[in-house]
């Protein structure tokens, strides 16, 4: 019989691997994780576009998708890119990826209500451990300019209310009202006041130090070249600058590890087929009074150009998007970071953009789109991971999830019983 001081590795300290080790700290359970940078959140978790979106839970797979990318294909500034070079990896990820478009529907609704769980845990931890992120509960305004895709924004709502999230379309008058900086003509919008925008960084680090107090060790400049289990003990190699690579042993281990999940899972004799899809974003500085007056409160997204906005306090406003297929490259492009600086000019002509920090990050996309949250093959080992462009949505439930996944099957004693609908969750996910 195990006891609450079960011993669990957390490969990553990234938003899913923090806030995994902090529900696992929170269960009673000894943990360390592992973070091969010297402090959290440094990379797809640094400057992402600061959305809790529920609304935002539509998933790719649909059959526009694939349209678009051909025809953007060789259009260097187009909202996706897809890179024509062949790769087995990326060729078996599409092929997966079009056999999920019968479960566009089920999928979009699932993750609806995965996203409104989420917001639950979210607030609840950042009130608890009083983390300061930014966080700003104003809604976000769906924005589109001409009516196809309003009508499908239609469409996708009707899903959405399906998984219990209601948003509400908007003309262009009450577009204005919701948000008097928006410059240029719109055909339509839909606004979810339920949403909201904070920095995941500062999020992160905060509750980074929040499970260091509830013990986690954290183990961060740490990179862990190896893992491998034999059902009970799961054995962590891990390289550093200062010393020679050092072995660590666990009862079992969650990988959290963002892009690199998927070397980690055929190292554990899983198939885990994440692809790195690259995002970008600018985080416009608002240094004199006209930007900060002239830069929107209430967070957007327009879907023609697939950007996504955020106000990160007084004097920070982050703008990012696109999804480049082009392996693990996290090049910072300037043909690709251009549109974003246009964009702002042209729908907020107030913002001063001579300061802009440029940012690139490879988000760990599954075929589905759908996390990939639960057990391996072996008993002794969960994954967390592939949660794509809604990492910082989906973050805490699904950590929560894996989280009452490891003490059921690590620990035998049960204290209490899962809720139905969590344990549909995770055993969907698998």
């Amino acid at each position: 019989m195990k006891s609450t001081a079960t011993s669990i590795a957390v490969i990553g300290g990234g938003i899913t691997g923090v806030t995994t080790a902090y529900a696992l700290a929170k269960r009673g359970f000894a943990v360390t994780l592992f973070e091969r940078h010297r402090y959290a959140a440094m990379e797809t978790s640094f400057a992402n576009g600061g959305q809790l979106s529920a609304f935002n839970a539509e998933v790719w797979t649909h059959h526009t998708t694939i349209l678009k990318g051909l025809k953007w294909m060789l259009k260097s500034d187009a909202p996706l890119l897809v890179n024509p070079k062949p790769s087995w990896h990326k060729l078996s990820w599409f092929m997966e990826f079009m056999a999920s478009m019968k479960d566009y529907e089920r999928n979009t609704i699932q993750t609806a209500r995965l996203a409104i769980a989420a917001r639950q845990h979210l607030f609840a931890w950042a009130e608890a451990e009083a983390i300061d992120f930014d966080l700003k509960k104003q809604g976000i305004l769906h924005i589109y300019r001409d009516k196809a895709g309003f009508d499908h924004a239609g469409r996708v709502s009707a899903l959405l209310a399906k998984g219990g999230l209601p948003r509400q379309a908007v003309t262009p008058q009450e577009m204005k009202a919701i948000e008097p900086t928006l410059a240029g003509k719109y055909y339509g919008g839909y606004f979810t006041e339920s949403d909201s925008t904070g920095d995941i960084h500062k999020f992160c680090s905060g509750l980074a130090l929040a499970a260091q107090r509830l013990g986690v060790r954290t183990l961060y400049g740490q990179d862990v070249t190896s893992v491998a289990t034999d059902n009970q003990t799961a054995t962590i190699q891990v390289s550093h600058s200062d010393a020679l690579p050092t072995v660590h042993t666990f009862d079992g281990v969650v990988v959290c590890a963002g892009v690199a999940s998927k070397q980690f899972a055929t190292q554990l004799g899983d198939r885990v087929n994440v692809y790195p899809v690259k995002g970008y974003s600018i985080t416009v500085n608002l240094n004199d009074s006209e930007s900060q007056a002239g830069a929107p409160q209430v967070s957007l997204l327009d879907d023609e150009t697939k950007l996504v906005t955020s106000r990160l306090g007084t004097d920070r406003f982050r703008v990012a998007g696109t999804a480049e297929f082009n392996g693990y490259n996290k090049d910072i492009r300037a043909d690709r970071i251009k549109p974003l600086v246009d964009w702002v000019q042209q729908c907020f002509p107030k913002i001063n953009t001579r300061s802009v920090v440029s940012w690139a990050g490879l988000r760990p996309m599954m075929p589905n789109m759908m996390p990939k949250v639960g057990r391996g093959k072996a008993s002794n080992v969960f994954y967390n991971t592939g949660h794509g462009h809604l990492g910082w949505t989906l973050s805490a439930v699904t950590a929560d999830m894996v989280a009452e996944t490891v003490k059921q099957e690590l620990i035998t004693i049960i204290q209490s019983p899962t809720p139905s609908s969590i344990l549909e969750q995770v055993q969907y996910a698998k």
